[in-house]
């Protein structure tokens, strides 16, 4: 993983960043559970206990809510659970991962660039591999399922992925300058955005009044053009898939601005008393 030596071509030095954020991604992904059966497993629990509380709450308020897609009920909760679930892993993963005064910063080709690469890449690889044996478990178990445009699904996946990564840099930054409080404040966005993220209902379908209080949220926008790429039958009016790719990129740029600055200033004294 570190090697004394490092390469003197542009391309090689490329080669050997990727390298090392491919071995720190297995490291992450081996650091949260050493069995990765039992990892995988529990992150397919996860997604399955979401879709069941969305279950439990269509059939409690009634199933017209969710069929206003006219398309596989199962799957329109299933459009909602995964962009939400790789979000919240994004936001986890990233504002938790390894800063300037880790033991693993000691290690010369260790930086902070490659620690939130490989906890992101982590996050993305558990949610996708769990995501797809759920959905090939349904699609073999239960009922053949159809999507209209794959590749649309997959892009506003990532840039629901993407988004978390923007936002859980953001905490990331700002967390070792107060960390109790911006702690349970990356805990309670993560919970609040179960509701803000609009997975529970059709944008096209809800008045103006309602849309206001949802349409900051790009994860909102994802999964509302996830569900017009999924389903052939609906077609997203109110989002766009601009607006999220447009908020990810301010929220890269003002994240690793804050982090840059937090990296310049902060010690290993700071959390001596703690």
């Amino acid at each position: 993983m570190f090697r004394p030596t490092a390469p003197t071509s542009r391309i090689g030095s490329t080669f050997a960043l990727l390298e090392l954020i491919f071995h720190a991604s297995v490291r992450h992904v081996r650091k949260s559970n050493g069995n990765a059966i039992v990892g995988l497993l529990v992150s397919i629990a996860q997604s399955l206990v979401g879709i069941g509380v969305m279950l439990l709450m269509f059939n409690l308020i009634g199933r017209s809510v969710g069929t206003q897609v006219r398309g596989d009920f199962i799957l329109y909760i299933m459009s909602g659970i995964f962009s939400f679930m790789t979000h919240a892993k994004a936001i986890k993963a990233v504002s938790g991962a390894e800063g300037p005064t880790s033991s693993m910063m000691k290690h010369a080709p260790m930086n902070t660039i490659v620690s939130v690469s490989a906890a992101a890449l982590s996050a993305l690889y558990m949610q996708t591999l769990s995501a797809a044996v759920i959905l090939f478990g349904y699609h073999a178990l239960w009922t053949p399922i159809s999507i209209d445009e794959p590749v649309g699904v997959a892009a506003m996946y990532l840039l629901s992925w993407s988004s978390g990564i923007g936002i859980g840099l953001i905490f990331k930054a700002i967390t070792p300058w107060a960390p109790d409080f911006f702690s349970v404040a990356t805990t309670a966005y993560t919970r609040a955005n179960f509701v803000f993220s609009g997975k529970m209902f059709v944008a096209n379908m809800t008045s103006m009044y309602i849309l206001s209080v949802f349409m900051w949220n790009p994860l909102f926008h994802c999964i509302d053009q996830t569900r017009g790429y999924m389903f052939l039958n609906y077609e997203p009016r109110y989002t766009s898939a601009l607006y999220p790719v447009i908020t990810t990129f301010v929220l890269l740029v003002i994240g690793l601005m804050m982090e840059r600055y937090t990296e310049k200033h902060i010690s290993a004294s700071w959390n001596a008393k703690r």
